[in-house]
């Protein structure tokens, strides 16, 4: 059918935001190919599903059954694998999650054709209509592209929130194909005993509407409890650029940028960040950016949307200050 595909993530039943990317951005590659866009959904009790249609999807490959609630990766390899064999998409693209780099490899390794994972940009060629992806490479010090000339489908996944979701249009007509699942014909290797979630991170960093960032200009790892009490009082997540992470400041899980998580917020506080273009790549996408910085040549306040040039040590406190006296 030469269509291109994505892999519409859920979790406990509604669909991620990358999903929502992944069918904008599948929208427009679709359009460049003048093909039809699919997408895939493996779940149980998925809500929201005609929300891709709204989206650009024409056609949403729906397969439901209680073990497909958990993200099991052997049953949910198995059935995009079959899924593909059978409707022979050219292009097929998932979200460089969790899931996503587990069991994407597996698809793509199954049916024998190329991968590009953790993408930040794609293109189609206009010569030779195959799927140019662009990646971080040697740490995000370079940008590879990268073509599957001969095997089909060209296979990628993509970093969340490198792509906006669209508007949508309810009016859009689409199709829902539910598939039928036999879960007696899957065999697994692995058995969900737990799920434990991280209590750690307050508000996750992915999906914050407000992210405190602090660099190396803090100093030392006791001045991150500063940024702490400023995200707290706006309701934000926290995060790093990479050199507090490569000092064992605060855990991987803070960075942000190429090697770390690509966030786009509502409202970015940069605070002691100078602006390397490896940070910048996981943050330029913010709808608001607040600098806080010393140097005004600092490359952070090319992008910034309000640049205060000062000492963080002085404007943090009195901005904490100023919010929790506002909200008493």
């Amino acid at each position: 059918m030469n269509e291109v595909w994505i892999f519409a993530e859920q979790k406990d039943g509604k669909l991620r935001g990358v999903s929502h990317e992944l069918a904008t951005e599948g929208r427009r590659l679709a359009d460049s190919l003048e093909t039809g866009l699919a997408a895939v959904c493996l779940g149980h009790n998925v809500q929201g599903v005609d929300q891709l249609v709204a989206l650009g999807v024409d056609r949403v490959y729906l397969l439901e059954d209680p073990v497909l609630a958990d993200h099991n990766e052997d049953v949910y390899t198995t059935c995009l694998v079959d899924l593909v064999r059978q409707h022979s998409p050219q292009v097929l693209l998932a979200g460089a999650t969790t899931l996503g780099r587990s069991f994407i490899p597996r698809v793509a390794a199954r049916l024998e054709t190329g991968l590009a994972a953790n993408c930040t940009g794609l293109e189609i060629d206009p010569q030779t209509r195959s799927l140019l992806q662009t990646r971080p490479c040697y740490g995000g010090t370079l940008m590879a592209t990268v073509v599957c000339p001969e095997k089909r489908p060209q296979v990628a996944t993509v970093r969340p929130h490198v792509f906006k979701k669209g508007p949508s249009d309810a009016s859009r007509q689409g199709e829902i194909v539910r598939v039928d699942f036999d879960s007696s014909s899957v065999t697994s290797s692995t058995r969900l005993i737990d799920v434990i979630e991280d209590m750690g991170e307050k508000v996750k960093l992915e999906e914050a509407d407000i992210i405190v960032c602090g660099g190396r200009g803090l100093g030392s790892p006791k001045n991150f409890d500063m940024l702490s009490e400023l995200a707290e009082i706006l309701g934000a997540a926290l995060g790093s650029s990479r050199p507090p992470v490569d000092d064992g400041w605060v855990p991987y899980a803070y960075q942000v940028g190429q090697t770390g998580k690509t966030v786009s917020p509502k409202v970015y506080f940069a605070c002691g960040i100078s602006g390397a273009p490896q940070h910048l790549a996981g943050m330029q996408t913010s709808d608001i950016v607040v600098a806080i910085n010393e140097d005004p040549k600092a490359p952070i306040f090319d992008i910034a949307t309000y640049g205060i040039v000062g000492d963080l040590f002085k404007i943090v406190p009195l901005l904490t200050a100023r919010l929790r006296q506002a909200n008493a």
